[in-house]
């Protein structure tokens, strides 16, 4: 049977040698970069045999920047997940991957959506007044909605949302879910701060945010921010897609 590999991450910045994968049933790393074939170079090498073995180079920075690490993830809870938005620099990127929210079904917005009324959006909360800080500071907020086909209540009552995190500041982008499975993203809704923390989101059965599983091993970071350039990359802006979701009604 077919190993499943991850890819981990290339320190090549023309092709795809030299590279790591990760092996997510056994752990073990695979590593694939040129062979060692100079036989006074092979003699030197210890416990080596050269039937069945192959050496190969590898870049000492590439197995720094995408060798696993062990690491206990940290979690937190959504009172501490909520100040992450007041203290980080440069960037916040979402991938919402999610067919519902609990939290969007409890407001009255939402209500008003269901019943085919304008939701009368609030301005003037903690939440407003934080993004609208970060942007006028000079950061982004980007976020990538996933939308099934046809697409669920609770995305299309997100579709309308986004005019509300485009007043504060956000640009909310959509993709397609079989878009999203070609491009093997994540299952998972994530934030990525600055490029450099990772905040998985935990929901519980009843899909009522629980916490958020915190992430800074370099690697495994940057395979989120392959994710999100990803999706970025083939999104739709809202706007445009709101009128996709129309058409195929």
């Amino acid at each position: 049977m077919a190993r499943q590999l991850r890819f981990n991450g290339t320190g090549s910045g023309e092709g795809g040698c030299p590279a790591v994968h990760e092996d997510l049933d056994s752990g073990e790393v695979i590593v694939q970069g040129r062979p060692i074939t100079n036989p006074d170079d092979l003699r030197q090498l210890q416990h080596f045999d050269a039937e069945r073995e192959v050496a190969v180079v590898v870049p000492r920075n590439t197995l720094v920047d995408f060798g696993p690490r062990d690491e206990t993830p940290r979690t937190i809870d959504p009172t501490d997940f909520g100040k992450l938005f007041e203290n980080f620099k440069h960037t916040a990127r979402r991938i919402e991957m999610r067919r519902r929210y609990a939290s969007d079904e409890s407001t009255e917005t939402y209500a008003q959506f269901t019943r085919g009324e304008a939701p009368a959006w609030d301005m003037d909360t903690p939440w407003c007044h934080t993004i609208r800080r970060q942007v006028a500071q000079g950061a982004r907020v980007e976020r990538v909605r996933i939308v099934d086909r046809p697409a669920t209540k609770g995305q299309r009552y997100l579709l309308a949302y986004a005019e509300k995190n485009a007043a504060l500041g956000e640009k909310i982008h959509n993709l397609w879910r079989e878009e999203a499975e070609r491009l093997h993203l994540p299952q998972e809704d994530f934030w990525v701060f600055d490029s450099r923390l990772v905040a998985r989101l935990l929901f519980d059965e009843n899909d009522d945010l629980t916490g958020a599983e915190l992430i800074t091993e370099p690697a495994a970071v940057n395979r989120y921010l392959q994710a999100w350039d990803a999706a970025w990359h083939y999104a739709v802006p809202y706007e445009q897609f709101a009128a996709l979701v129309a058409a195929e009604d």
